[in-house]
């Protein structure tokens, strides 16, 4: 019976996985393991999902790749193609983009304490958008502005005092965030204030952020009523009227047969619908939609490729474990907050399973297990699997942890595969050491 995370599109002629056309034992022998393969297309097709939602409601929207999900100059290149925005978090990130030559105006800069730095380089090379998260950032901003002789476009971050149903490292939106200002208490409106005062600033419209892997349209619903009082609140108050009103993302993804979300299109049909129905209750003219996908845009697309190595068994009745060549290094999740995946056998995943094991990795660390109860076929050391729905906070969250090198990155599209990242090499890790000793 096959996975039903998988389509007949995923099966070649020899019974093997492949992704995008292209066969998964190829691009091991390839490009070696652990690898990160993006199936490019599916990407494609969800942005324009996306954007066939907002084309038949018929309202002004801009969709932004929130890239922390995955960032490399590859993915700028492709949603630069589709024509939608990105929004950074980093130095890191600008500076990927930029390499990228992605138009900088259709970036926005996220995040709940940026530099002067990150800020200086921001307003230099042009980013579209800075979206404020605190009253820290307001100064440090006017003073960039003012050094530049320059202005710039904002947003200011709420957040609305929802609570999503999601794990408590990924909720954004509750009053106790570390993000956005505070509504209740009135930190919203003096920051709408400060910023209005300013001559440097071209305050854009209002953001909400709930949280990540969300199942529930009703958060998103009630976000967005929220969001549409705040601005109607600004406008009648301050005589400010809000140009765009950004829902954030947060889209959950499906990872295990047992999840069953909603497509993310439908979350913004509901969205779109809620904003449309509360602004024609207001004397508000309709502002532009922003969303924020990340994860529903890369994570289906993603797979990750190991090599199966060494097993253990144990007597009593334990399941054994089965190792491969990447873990925690590759993809932290699984220990960071017990995320799941659904693990096949790249030869055949239609193969039934005939055990259930412990997929663990090679890291040194007890909790490196990347798959609890995992059913599996009979493997034996050198067989490839194949994780998905790996494409979003894989890469993005890969660390040289025992200093083992980061796995490449692999776009395969209409049955090409393309290296878009290399893989670290041992010098790689080691390549900022300084000798202490200083030995010639």
């Amino acid at each position: 019976m096959m996975n039903e995370q998988l389509t007949a599109e995923n099966i070649n002629s020899a019974g093997h996985l492949q992704i995008g056309g292209v066969d998964t034992l190829k691009l091991a022998e390839q490009f070696g393991t652990p690898l990160y393969v993006y199936d490019v297309s599916k990407i494609r097709n969800q942005i324009r999902h996306f954007k066939q939602v907002f084309e038949e409601k018929k309202v002004p929207y801009v969709i932004s790749y929130a890239s922390k999900a995955f960032c490399a100059m590859g993915i700028y290149q492709v949603i630069q193609q589709e024509g939608i925005h990105a929004d950074v978090v980093s130095a890191g990130e600008m500076q990927t983009a930029i390499d990228a030559s992605f138009p900088m105006q259709n970036i926005s800069f996220h995040g709940n304490n940026k530099s002067v730095a990150e800020l200086e380089m921001a307003i230099k090379h042009g980013v579209g958008l800075i979206i404020i998260d605190n009253f820290h950032e307001i100064d440090l901003l006017n003073r960039v502005l003012q050094e530049q002789q320059t202005t710039c476009k904002v947003m200011i971050r709420i957040t609305p005092g929802i609570a999503s149903h999601t794990h408590s490292y990924i909720a954004t939106g509750q009053v106790d965030s570390k993000f956005g200002f505070d509504l209740q208490s009135g930190q919203a409106d003096r920051a709408l204030q400060m910023i209005l005062k300013s001559s440097r600033m071209d305050l854009v419209g209002v953001h909400a952020h709930i949280g990540s892997q969300i199942f529930d349209s009703r958060g998103f619903d009630a976000a967005a009523r929220k969001l549409v009082d705040v601005a109607a609140h600004w406008k009648s108050e301050y005589g400010y009227e809000a140009a765009a009103i950004n829902v954030g993302g947060g889209f959950g993804i499906q990872y295990t047969a047992q999840q069953k979300p909603v497509a993310p299109e439908e979350f913004v049909e509901d969205i779109v619908s809620a904003i449309v129905d509360e602004v024609t209750k207001t004397d508000l003219k309709m502002p532009a939609i922003w969303i924020e996908p990340g994860r529903s845009l890369v994570g289906p697309a993603g797979y990750t490729l190991y090599t199966v190595g060494s097993r253990k068994e144990i007597p009593g009745g334990y399941e054994p474990f089965v190792a491969v060549d990447g873990g925690m290094g590759d993809n932290i999740r699984p220990a960071l907050y017990h995320a799941e995946y659904e693990t096949v056998y790249a030869r055949d995943p239609q193969a039934p399973a005939v055990e259930q094991v412990r997929l663990c990795g090679k890291y040194c660390e007890s909790g490196d297990i990347l798959a609890e109860h995992q059913p599996l076929p009979q493997t034996k050391p050198g067989d490839v699997l194949a994780m998905l729905d790996t494409g979003a906070y894989g890469y993005a969250m890969a660390s040289n942890y025992n200093r083992n090198p980061r796995p490449a990155v692999v776009f395969v599209e209409n049955g090409q595969a393309r290296l878009v990242v290399r893989r670290e090499t041992p010098a790689d890790v080691s390549r900022l050491d300084l000798n202490y000793l200083n030995i010639e």
